[in-house]
């Protein structure tokens, strides 16, 4: 029998056939892969209201006031892994196009379906939740600081707040506000409560119709410029290999527990793609082309992890006690 348990137990095999697919239709039809583009963002939105929906929110002040799960998370994404990617960027040596979108992607924690993907691994969503607004802060003011460190003062100067600020309002705050006024609503009326119980079916479908059309929208763009990105991919393979493995030894020392460690491990491999592409756009010429590609390569590498995280992370790396 068809049942929201039935669709979430079988979520992995629905994901990759939205993956197969979608790089299908991006390599068979490119116009398509254009008209996908601009509905990314709105159906990541979607995504989000409908597993805000699903949150308690009345717990997020405890969620925020777990100090040793901020001063792990902290440490992990802003000195963890930016040493992680620079000793990766000297393993493989890249010319300056390529670096910047690599340090440009590899360098900011997602702040979106991070969340998605930590509720999938049996991770502590409310804690990732709860520290978006300071991921969004930190990563504003590091990432200029880690482009001239490790790129040069010119490359420090592309960094703009517009999109971080934009993607933050879209994607997080007004799903939000949607989700806060449902639940206040299922509290005064059955109405609210059918809408309530429709969201629950929504993260799956929508998680597999984003794969889709990320996928499909970016294929096009990858295999142009696949002579030039093909160098990044162990790179970006071996980030995601590390970067868990680091995140459960954090998670070790400041002992958290299975949950909330999932919940780092997540953070520290999931990045902001999505939302430093219009970054790379903003490059002058050529290489714009190239950096925005190399950021697409990493998107693509990254939902293939998220999907096998969403397994192993749980089960192998960090199994509950």
């Amino acid at each position: 029998m068809f049942s929201r348990v039935s669709l979430e137990n079988n979520q992995i095999g629905v994901y990759a056939v939205a993956l197969i697919v979608g790089g299908t239709v991006g390599l068979l039809s490119p116009r398509i892969g254009s008209y996908l583009e601009p509905l990314v963002s709105f159906i990541i939105a979607v995504l989000l209201f409908g597993m805000f929906c699903q949150i308690h929110f009345l717990k997020l002040r405890e969620a925020l006031s777990n100090r040793r799960f901020i001063g792990a998370l902290l440490l992990v994404n802003f000195i963890l892994v930016p040493l992680l990617v620079l000793a990766l960027t000297k393993l493989f040596p890249q010319p300056s196009p390529v670096l910047i979108g690599v340090f440009l992607v590899l360098l900011t924690p997602c702040i979106d379906y991070v969340i998605v993907f930590t509720q999938l691994g049996k991770g502590n969503e409310k804690l990732i939740l709860a520290s978006t607004p300071v991921l969004f802060v930190v990563q504003m003011i590091m990432l200029p600081f880690y482009l001239w460190l490790f790129i040069g003062a010119e490359a420090s100067k592309i960094v703009r707040i517009g999109p971080f600020v934009e993607a933050f309002v879209h994607l997080i705050i007004v799903p939000l506000f949607f989700a806060l006024a449902i639940q206040f609503l299922a509290r005064k009326n059955a109405g609210g409560v059918k809408i309530l119980n429709f969201t629950a079916w929504l993260p799956v479908p929508l998680m597999a119709l984003v794969l889709f059309m990320v996928i499909g929208s970016q294929m096009n763009r990858v295999v142009k410029e696949f002579n030039v990105i093909i160098a990044v991919i162990p790179i970006y393979i071996l980030f995601h290999i590390v970067s868990p493995l680091i995140s459960r030894i954090i998670s070790s020392v400041f002992s958290l527990g299975p949950s909330d460690g999932r919940a780092l491990i997540f953070s520290g491999g999931s990045r902001n793609s999505l939302v430093v592409l219009p970054l790379a756009l903003t490059l002058p010429g050529e290489m714009a082309t190239i950096a925005a590609s190399v950021v697409v390569t990493q998107t693509i590498i990254e939902l293939i992890a998220e999907l096998l995280y969403i397994y192993i992370v749980p089960n192998i790396i960090y199994r509950d006690v």
